[in-house]
């Protein structure tokens, strides 16, 4: 009950902020164009707080249902036929008294300052880095379709297809793309001895299939593994960088014990305190034997040896550089939005992807107990959507009013009242269907 109550409080944090800032996109550049804002509200429906400002004496509301929000606009059209009357200082600044490409401007900032705050949001976490673990490959079920391709436990996933596979996040939606995109997922791996081999994961007719929440990796027959025994970091005057372990070596042995798994590592270690121990590191595909005089921690079980490495690493870039990597990342994952958006129509990717607001709300408050960055993470990720779904060419949303304009600029006349009405009620039935949806698929994952 109680985490019930935190991913709902979490998720209309998040929410109030990705709309604020979708909606500040739309009010910034309608002042710029010189458009008169009567109201900027975050949420729906009766206002719990109001404040009026000194220009144009716009409201300011926080209202009662925290799921969107909206900027007014003097005379925006709401598709009736009463004439809206203006006093003479606000000739001229009314929304549809303003050049069409004004307008279409004011419309796309919602979306565009939602890919804006995406952008900030990855540039911050590419200077300070994101804790991550390399993919591994875990165990792999016999004649799947992972072990016809001759991938084998213990392996690490280099990279699918020309993409890096910098950890799990990034591996797996390089591997749905490919999936979607001809059923063939090309892999790079690295064997235990430091060879890499270049693979195919072949999965047919069954790609929709493997796109089901949940699906991806049993249908694939392998599952993620826990970290191998590489030293990603390597603390600084500790018992392992004193013997010569550098990052990204990759402890095999331990006195005589066979290692794997980073966990491998720390159980072989724990019982070796304040001892010297021989440590084979596989480094650049050779093999090198050091003596490691192992350190001790006390522990609530006693003493437990240490040597000063860690599984997680950073993939930290300098102001510059995360420019271009925040950038890349913005675009790629809203290419890949539009992607999956447009083989769900299509039928080639299952519509039990799309989540509603208690899936995202669980999302987001899983991440906010796990860290701060993590909550960054998912907030860039539902912006890009917000961004995305805004632009969709359905009436009600910013796309579809985009489209009116656009036809409102070639006819040199706006389109009929009766015409936007009936775009309006077509547009509320679309989003009904996808809400529909969003909520069946978000009370099944509940249900199982």
């Amino acid at each position: 009950m109680i985490d019930a109550f935190n991913n709902l409080l979490a998720f209309i944090v998040a929410i109030s902020v990705l709309v604020a800032v979708h909606e500040y996109g739309h009010f910034l550049v309608g002042r710029w164009c010189g458009m008169k804002v009567l109201r900027f509200s975050i949420g729906f429906g009766k206002p719990l707080w109001t404040r009026v400002g000194k220009k144009d004496a716009t409201e300011y509301c926080i209202s009662a249902i925290p799921l969107g929000g909206y900027v007014k606009f003097l005379g925006e059209r709401t598709g009736t036929d009463t004439e809206e009357v203006f006093a003479p200082e606000d000739e001229g600044r009314a929304f549809n008294h303003r050049p069409v490409w004004q307008r279409i401007a004011v419309l796309l900032a919602g979306p565009f300052f939602n890919f804006i705050f995406a952008f900030a949001v990855y540039w911050l976490l590419s200077m300070s880095g994101t804790p991550t673990f390399r993919p591994t490959i875990g165990e792999v079920t016999p004649d799947s379709y992972a072990a016809e391709a001759g991938i084998h436990s213990g392996e690490l996933l280099i990279a699918v297809g020309d993409r890096p596979a910098f950890d799990w996040g990034e591996a797996s939606l390089a591997i749905i793309e490919e999936i979607v995109d001809d059923g063939q997922v090309p892999v790079t791996v690295e064997t235990i001895l430091g060879e890499r081999r270049n693979l195919v994961i072949d999965v047919g007719a069954d790609a929709r299939r493997l796109t089901e929440p949940e699906a991806l990796y049993d249908g694939l027959g392998f599952r993620p593994g826990l970290p191998l025994a590489i030293a990603e970091n390597v603390q600084p005057g500790g018992p392992a960088e004193v013997a010569g372990i550098q990052p990204g070596d990759r402890i095999i042995r331990v006195n005589q014990t066979d290692i794997v798994t980073f966990q491998d590592l720390v159980e072989a270690v724990s019982g070796l305190a304040n001892q010297r121990a021989e440590f084979t590191v596989l480094r650049d595909g050779l093999r090198h034997t050091l003596y490691i005089d192992v350190g001790s921690i006390e522990t609530e079980d006693g003493m437990r040896g240490r040597i000063g490495v860690g599984s997680e690493y950073l993939r930290r870039f300098g102001p510059g550089a995360a420019v271009a990597e925040a950038a890349e990342r913005t675009v790629r994952m809203s290419v890949s939005t539009v992607n999956l958006l447009g083989n769900m129509v299509l039928g080639n990717v299952s519509i039990k992807n799309i989540s509603g607001p208690i899936s995202i709300a669980q999302y987001v408050g899983e991440s906010a107990r796990t860290g701060f960055v993590y909550v960054l993470q998912v907030l860039a990720l539902v912006s890009i959507s917000l961004g995305v779904l805004n632009l969709m060419p359905i009436p009600v949303l910013d796309g579809g009013q985009i489209v009116y304009n656009a036809i409102e600029g070639v006819k040199g006349s706006p389109l009929s009242d009766r015409a936007q009405l009936i775009g309006q009620q077509v547009g509320i039935v679309a989003l009904l269907l996808l809400m529909t949806f969003a909520f069946y698929n978000d009370i099944a994952r509940v249900i199982n």
